[in-house]
């Protein structure tokens, strides 16, 4: 029997593959669940037109991502933070302060899991972390955004 896995499934595909398993295992375990349909030629041309959509779905999304790492190369986001004697700091900016950071002030939403680098910022002055903004067929997509930390007074 022929299916369209509807979803990935373990040693057996990935989601939109055609594969041919048993009668039994098609009709009794991957169909009832959801995870496929048998492949007619309806199911195929449906199969073809959501591929088409996601596609073009893709390629949107990383058209805005490249849209925001051209806003972000120009931003700087501004922290104040205790300084010891000797002009070390105390502790560190992570990159959830830094999320937080730009949805605070500049209203932009981004997960801190998409921080490439994930050491802290722990010196005074400017610096500059890598963001993946979109990772997918299309390509990669990655921003920079500049991190200033300046002495509380």
């Amino acid at each position: 029997m022929k299916v369209i896995l509807l979803a990935d499934v373990r040693k057996l595909g990935k989601k939109g593959d055609t594969i041919t398993v048993s009668d039994g295992y098609g009709t009794n375990y991957l169909i009832p669940r959801g995870l496929a349909i048998a492949s007619t030629a309806s199911s195929q041309a449906s199969l073809a037109k959501n591929n088409a959509a996601e596609s073009a779905r893709q390629v949107e999304l990383k058209k805005e991502a490249e849209a925001l790492a051209e806003r972000l190369s120009h931003i700087n986001v501004e922290f104040k933070t205790k300084v010891g004697a000797d002009g070390r700091m105390f502790g560190s900016i992570s990159p959830k302060q830094i999320a937080e950071g730009l949805k605070e002030q500049w209203d932009i939403t981004i997960d801190k899991r998409k921080f490439i680098d994930k050491y802290p910022a722990n010196a005074l002055g400017y610096t500059r972390l890598k963001i993946e903004l979109y990772k997918g067929e299309a390509g990669e997509v990655i921003g920079t955004v500049n991190v200033h930390i300046s002495e509380e007074k």
